[in-house]
């Protein structure tokens, strides 16, 4: 289990969030448990597609200040964007500067409240993908894949649905982040306290 480290506090957890305070709690507290509310679901696609290119720790440390300028992520609030809005933003230095990621954002808001309509909430149209996964337990880092299969799906359909930034690399993120997958390393801590958290999800919505 050479892709698991022990940390300080004695607990072995996997070695992508290489000991930094902020990363570690983000892996023990929010990576890979599941996550059905809509804001944080539409936060998540959002924070992805911004983070291309970049190294997550990146965006998790400007993560509260896209919290503020995009109001929470509730799509409603940021559909209503205008051109002043985008101008605003790419003046935040405590955000990615990057006009087509915040123009995306504002279109994805939009598509987010189609799909609110449709399926009557985000995570009934994304769980039911994770219902019907049969992963395998990763115990090493080269047991991961980029991408899959149901991530290339997930992304060939928001497209089809007008998202923007959502390719299938950024989609498989996404999904290991809220849950969809559990791709804790077998012997993390919290690999069995994430599928317990997953359980009643993946109930709810097979």
């Amino acid at each position: 289990m050479t892709d698991l480290v022990t940390g300080a506090d004695g607990n072995r957890r996997c070695a992508w969030s290489g000991g930094d305070e902020l990363y570690d709690a983000y892996h023990d507290h929010e990576w890979g448990r599941g996550v059905a509310t809509d804001h944080r679901l539409f936060e998540k696609i959002v924070l992805e597609g911004f983070q291309a290119g970049l190294a997550w720790i990146t965006i998790l440390r400007k993560r509260e200040r896209f919290r503020q300028v995009f109001v929470g992520f509730d799509p409603a609030l940021v559909a209503e964007f205008s051109e002043a809005d985008v101008l605003r933003l790419l003046d935040d230095a405590g955000i990615v500067r990057h006009r087509g990621k915040i123009e995306a954002t504002i279109n994805n808001a939009d598509r987010a409240l189609e799909m609110i309509e449709e399926f009557g909430s985000i995570a009934a149209y994304v769980w039911p993908l994770a219902s019907s996964l049969d992963t395998q337990a990763p115990a090493t880092f080269s047991d991961m894949a980029a991408q899959t299969e149901a991530s290339a799906a997930l992304s060939k359909d928001l497209k089809k649905r007008g998202w923007k930034f959502v390719g299938p690399t950024t989609m498989y993120a996404f999904m290991q982040a809220m849950g969809l997958v559990n791709d804790h390393l077998v012997g993390c801590w919290v690999r069995q306290a994430c599928e317990a958290e997953r359980a009643p999800l993946l109930e709810r919505y097979k």
